[in-house]
């Protein structure tokens, strides 16, 4: 008996070390986009959240274009109506490495308006939609493999002016942290968007989660392609189980490699052709395993394999190299290519046929720097106190994509800081409406603001004394109030002023007034209530602050001691009179 309970409690602390010692799951998001309650889907089951951190847009019912298109009923549609940006901003995101999938879709009843538009993740651009995506399985959605540092993800939809985005679904996964490296240049500032996922011999398209496949791998696309040509190569699979496939980093499914394609006697050589965007580096990944029964060792099949018409890798030997058969192996190489088109080619030098299994091509793209996090707060916090149109959108990051920046907001590039920042606010004449928010002093580095002739209302902050880079700023035709802060008069470089058209009240700023004899130009009319400089009223006596107060003050309290002698002089009256009835 003893030694039972022993044996159980071995038992017991072992499953708990490996219970501990084992990977935790991968973050995984999914947006069913336009849905109101979470929804699971066949046949995986998979979890689907409702829709939410959306910035616009209209929820509709939607066609799915594809049949490998999450079977969703709802999409969110963005018109222009709603600005040309609009952004899903997903907080709470661990810091780490991520696959981005998103899914397009048509609105129920339009299948015929197939809108192009291009997407964005953190600021920037990793898909155009092409015409004709909807009628193409690897266009239906776009995914970039991108480190998340910032605890979020933004993922914007810029539009075109060529119909609404429609999208359908968003996918955030967390994958391995040395997922896909590929050599030294890639990193944290790196983008690996997705061109191609092939998977060879097979007519099925399958899904990671189709393969049983570990869930760090990203639930990747695999787009079968059973032949490369006519007679150009025949189909191989297998039943038997593969080493060395679902590895760390990159979890590549085992079933992947039980199908794959093999050339000819009559093409020897096995060659793949796809379109690419030019002028562009590419990260591609083969993958092999020998599972045709005639190759029974190492040396027996020998190939080749060239990137168009270059050699890239050698004399391959998939058992050789991958040390048995019924073993994967995973060739990479990252070349640029300047012209339209990909051909991958494999040579036989030994044994007059190639072997293939799967390929993946990867758009190696520089990530965007962003602009300063402190200054886009402040531009959240003046689109919020303004009442910004929608149509602005104002959505996203204002400086990237460098194709489609925040309109009335102009930004230069800080090369030493490696961030954008905003040098410039243009909103005149745009129907604004509210006060100006203390945080327009957060943008330090604006040379000029121009908001004249709209309906801000409200006191100018004097926090706006501390943007001392300033040079213009025109607030003319509002309906501002108040007194002008002291505080402008520390903004020295400031060279045009226009407050004209308000109701601004007070003494003008000695500074200001003096800064009128170096060349600078003020205007300040218009304002009934302001004096103190030329062609202004002359101010009365000039008292500070506290001595308004204390008069004030003074003026209140002689009411108060009025109030009670005249209420004391009136009940004394009362009982003077009351005694005297009394008497008579």
């Amino acid at each position: 008996m003893l030694r039972f309970t022993l044996l159980w409690l071995l038992v017991f602390l072992f499953a708990s070390i490996s219970s501990s010692s084992a990977r935790p799951a991968p973050y995984a998001m999914r947006i069913s986009c336009g849905a109101r309650q979470n929804i699971r889907t066949p046949p995986t089951y998979t979890r689907w959240y409702k829709d939410f951190a959306y910035t616009g847009g209209i929820p509709a019912n939607a066609t799915a274009p594809s049949r490998i298109t999450p079977p969703l009923k709802t999409l969110r549609y963005f018109p222009l109506s709603e600005g040309p940006e609009n952004c899903y901003l997903v907080n709470r995101v661990p810091k780490g490495h991520y696959s981005v999938r998103i899914f397009f879709g048509l609105v129920e009843h339009e299948i015929d308006n197939e809108p192009l538009f291009e997407v964005s993740v953190e600021g920037t651009i990793i898909h155009s939609l092409k015409s004709g995506w909807s009628k193409n399985d690897e266009q239906v959605f776009a995914e970039a493999l991108v480190f998340l540092l910032d605890g979020s993800v933004s993922i914007c939809f810029h539009s075109t002016g060529r119909g609404d985005p429609t999208i359908i679904s968003i996918e955030i996964l967390q994958i391995d942290e040395k997922a896909y490296y590929f050599g030294p240049e890639w990193g944290r500032g790196v983008i690996l968007k997705t061109t191609s996922r092939l998977t060879c011999g097979t007519s099925k398209p399958k899904f990671d989660e189709d393969y049983s496949g570990d869930h760090w791998g990203g639930d990747r696309f695999w787009h079968p392609i059973r032949t490369f040509g006519k007679n150009a190569d025949a189909p191989r699979s297998t039943e038997s189980g593969i080493k060395k496939a679902s590895t760390v980093p990159n979890f590549y499914p085992e079933a992947l490699y039980q199908s794959a394609v093999v050339s000819t006697d009559s093409k020897p050589d096995l060659a793949y052709t796809m379109d690419v965007d030019p002028n562009k580096n590419y990260s591609i990944w083969l993958h092999f395993a020998e599972i045709d029964a005639t190759i029974t060792g190492a040396g027996k099949r020998v190939f080749d394999v060239l990137i168009n018409g270059d050699t890239v890798f050698e004399n391959v030997d998939v058992v050789g190299m991958s040390g048995d058969r019924y073993t994967a192996l995973v060739l990479n190489t990252t070349v640029a290519l300047s012209g339209r088109t990909l051909t991958i080619t494999l040579h036989p030098k030994k044994g007059n046929h190639a072997i293939l299994t799967a390929i993946e091509v990867f758009q190696v793209i520089v990530a965007e720097s962003k602009t300063s996090p402190e200054e886009v707060r402040a531009l959240q916090a003046l689109k919020k106190s303004l009442g910004l149109p929608n149509r602005f959108g104002w959505n996203g990051d204002p400086c990237v994509p460098k194709e489609h920046p925040w309109s009335g907001a102009d930004c230069h590039f800080d090369k030493s800081g490696g961030k954008w920042l905003i040098d410039g606010l243009g909103l005149g004449n745009q129907g604004l409406r509210g006060s100006l928010p203390n945080e327009i002093s957060k943008l330090h580095h604006l040379q000029s603001i121009n908001l004249s002739g709209n309906s801000i209302h409200g006191a100018i902050p004097s926090s706006l004394g501390t943007v001392t880079s300033l040079e213009t700023l025109d607030l003319s035709y509002n309906f501002l109030n108040g007194s002008i802060p002291e505080s402008l008069g520390k903004l020295t470089a400031l060279r045009r002023l226009n407050l004209n058209g308000n109701s601004l009240s007070g003494r003008v700023p000695s500074a200001l007034g003096g800064r009128l004899l170096n060349g600078a130009s003020f205007n300040f009319t218009d304002n009934h209530g302001l004096c103190g400089i030329p062609g202004l009223p002359k101010c009365g006596p000039h008292l500070s602050a506290g001595a308004k107060v204390g008069i004030a003050f003074a003026v209140f309290l002689s009411l108060v001691l009025l109030v009670i002698c005249s209420i004391c002089w009136w009940k004394r009256r009362q009982n003077i009179l009351r005694a005297q009835q009394i008497a008579g």
